[in-house]
């Protein structure tokens, strides 16, 4: 086997451990599980063409590079939010669609449509830092160089984070019609997708079934 195959290798192994924490936090920050997958795919990407020599800490590149994604597509998706007619709702999940089982009560409660909903009173920045904080318990050491901020910085964004949640309305009210239809569509775009991640990724697993 030559070398450059023994480090895909390592890379695919390396991503699909990760994978459950990537896309939790993918999923929690957009509030849809396809855009979730996109973000993920991406990093996946990405992490492939990462020199090696660079990258210290796969688990920490991944969530790195997960979390400004989504963070960016975030920022372009407000706008669109702003000049959507009608409530905008995220896109529930009957359950965690990784593999591995949910780690806590509260980490199954940060699946919630209301939970969700509830991060639209933050900016992007602050949804990043109280979700890695508070749903996935990273340090603040660890946060601040995703998010690009000093720890300082990320415990005052925390503050107010928590702040806006307790004392705020969300942007965008729900509508319970219109939930009960999301939700029965996200069951359906659910199973769906995870027979489309299958055929997506990872490109460089050759047991993987190629799909046209």
């Amino acid at each position: 086997m030559s070398d450059s195959m023994s480090t895909m290798e390592s890379k695919t192994t390396d991503f699909l451990a990760a994978r459950p924490l990537l896309f939790g936090i993918a999923y929690r920050m957009l509030g849809s599980a396809t855009e979730a997958e996109d973000v993920v795919q991406d990093a996946y990407v990405r992490w492939r063409e990462a020199p090696g020599g660079e990258v210290r800490s796969a688990r920490a590149y991944l969530a790195t590079t997960v979390t400004r994604l989504a963070i960016n597509q975030l920022r372009s998706a407000r706008v669109r939010r702003e000049s959507y007619v009608g409530p905008w709702l995220p896109e529930p999940l009957v359950s965690d669609p990784a593999d591995a089982p949910l780690r806590s009560v509260e980490l199954a409660e940060s699946l919630s449509l209301a939970f969700l909903l509830l991060l639209e009173r933050l900016s992007p920045v602050e949804r990043a830092v109280f979700l890695l904080h508070e749903v996935f318990e990273f340090e603040y050491a660890e946060i601040g160089p995703i998010v690009e901020k000093s720890e300082t910085n990320c415990r005052q964004i925390l503050s107010r984070a928590r702040k806006h949640l307790g004392s705020h309305r969300a942007r965008f009210e729900p509508d319970r019609k219109r939930a009960d239809k999301r939700r029965d569509a996200a069951d359906r775009a659910q199973r769906a997708a995870r027979v489309h991640r299958v055929c997506r990724w990872p490109a460089a697993r050759r047991d993987r079934p190629q799909c046209g």
